[in-house]
């Protein structure tokens, strides 16, 4: 009998455990979701107001028409040679009205957001910083380049991305 109650102990315990660890993950991903960017707004309200027109609400774009896909794929760019500097100089990006702090938190609230689970592990965060130089250097051939680092991520085993 009292091992029974152990066990049931034990399992209510387990079980307790579990709601609070996804409470506080689910917690900490809706306190990302309010932190304001530098220009006062949410990394979401920024991404609705400038990316959402093309990429949709949901980051799933329309492939068929040559806007991306986003979703569950976007962070696998950050795997290869390129990838991280091509997501920040595609014109949407370098050329929306955003400071260069709000670009960053946006690139940031994307990767750990509509790009989950494709983005490494101990990704670093884009910073201010980073996006102004990135911002500085335009490409050239944007499909040319895409196509590259798309080539790179399909020889590297990644075939998602398309």
């Amino acid at each position: 009998m009292d091992t029974r109650r152990s066990i049931a102990h034990g399992v209510r315990l387990a079980a307790a455990a579990v709601v609070l660890a996804w409470s506080g993950a689910a917690a900490a991903q809706a306190a990302d979701a309010h932190r304001l960017a530098p220009n006062g707004q949410t990394p979401r309200m920024n991404y609705l107001h400038y990316c959402a027109g093309c990429h949709l609400p949901d980051g799933s774009g329309k492939p068929d028409k040559g806007i991306p896909n986003m979703r569950g794929v976007l962070g696998e760019f950050l795997r290869v040679e390129g990838g991280r500097e091509f997501i920040v100089k595609v014109p949407g990006v370098s050329h929306t009205p955003l400071a260069d702090s709000d670009v960053a938190a946006l690139m940031n609230w994307l990767l750990d957001g509509i790009a989950q689970p494709s983005t490494p592990p101990n990704t670093p965060p884009y910073t201010a910083a980073e996006v102004t130089r990135l911002r500085s250097e335009r490409m050239v051939d944007i499909p040319g380049t895409r196509k590259e680092i798309v080539e790179r991520l399909e020889r590297a085993g990644y075939t998602q991305v398309r």
